[in-house]
């Protein structure tokens, strides 16, 4: 079972849908999320302050599962969310536990 991490990074306007969107998905089992901020000099789809200032505020969403799922979720993000302005990574997860 080849775990890995999900990675989303959503604009402001869409976290609520995004949070309705995971939580509809039985094969997650829960998923964390966090405000994040995406830098750089591109003002492709950023307001005047948000080039001024070098940063736009994102919504981070991360979900542990098995690859095959994130691929799925993927697939299905590209269905539902093409246009929003979706950024995603999945990542292999090496080892993850509580303590």
């Amino acid at each position: 079972m080849e775990q890995c991490l999900l990675m989303i990074f959503a604009p402001p306007s869409v976290e609520e849908t995004m949070v309705d969107w995971l939580l509809e998905h039985e094969e997650i089992e829960g998923f964390s999320s966090a405000e994040a901020y995406g830098h750089g000099t591109r003002p492709t789809g950023m307001s005047l302050l948000e080039q001024v200032t070098g940063r736009q505020r994102r919504v981070q969403f991360m979900i542990r599962t098995r690859h095959e799922i994130a691929q799925h979720l993927v697939n299905d993000l590209k269905e539902h969310f093409t246009g929003v302005g979706l950024h995603y990574f999945i990542l292999p997860v090496i080892e993850a536990g509580r303590l």
